[in-house]
């Protein structure tokens, strides 16, 4: 089994990171995800770390599952609003859309998100391979479904996540090919290949 874990990587656009039947088999960077998705073309599932989904009022079922099932990481899910909030052109129009399908306004955080989220829909969309997932719920199902103690941006929480991959079977070398030159942020690279295992 080929698979592709997916992620947003600022300016550079996105990178990924592939596992051959559970084990590190190479990275891509792409500014455009449509192009780092053809250059894996033998793959078989693509995981993105990216909301695909969107319902028309409300809340997704999934985002608040995920949020119940995280405890004490509940915090690196976010709400993701309704589809016709994404469909304005500003955020204080979008934030109000927001305010009236959910009760709640959309976070500045989450309208950032905006580009990236429309050309990962757009992915998504043209190409059944891909499925949306969420890191830390990768991390839960690792640690046998307890929430981590320790936040992803901490030493302690670094050292964690990558000792439940190496668990896993999933060790990452030292030289990682075209992902060497993305900006190392605590998770961004463990977190892509937790995602072949979601």
């Amino acid at each position: 089994m080929n698979v592709l874990g997916i992620d947003a990587c600022g300016k550079q656009g996105w990178v990924g990171i592939r596992l051959t039947d559970g084990v590190y088999a190479g990275s891509l960077v792409d500014v455009r995800l449509e192009k780092l998705i053809e250059r894996a073309a033998e793959v078989d599932a693509i995981a993105v770390d990216m909301p695909l989904g969107l319902v028309e009022k409300g809340w997704r079922a999934a985002d608040l599952a995920a949020k119940a099932l995280l405890g004490v990481r509940r915090s690196s899910v976010f709400l993701v609003a309704p589809r016709t909030a994404w469909q304005e052109q500003d955020y204080v129009a979008a934030a109000d859309r927001c305010q009236e399908l959910t009760g709640n306004r959309l976070s500045r955080q989450a309208w950032a998100l905006k580009p990236k989220m429309s050309e990962a829909r757009a992915c998504w969309l043209a190409d059944e391979r891909i499925h949306e997932v969420h890191p830390e719920v990768s991390f839960c199902t690792l640690a046998a479904g307890v929430p981590l103690a320790y936040a992803k941006k901490t030493w302690r929480g670094e050292a964690l996540r990558r000792s439940l991959l190496a668990e896993a079977g999933i060790v990452l070398p030292d030289e990682l090919g075209e992902a060497n030159r993305i900006p190392v942020k605590p998770r961004q690279l463990d977190f892509r290949c937790s995602r072949g295992l979601a």
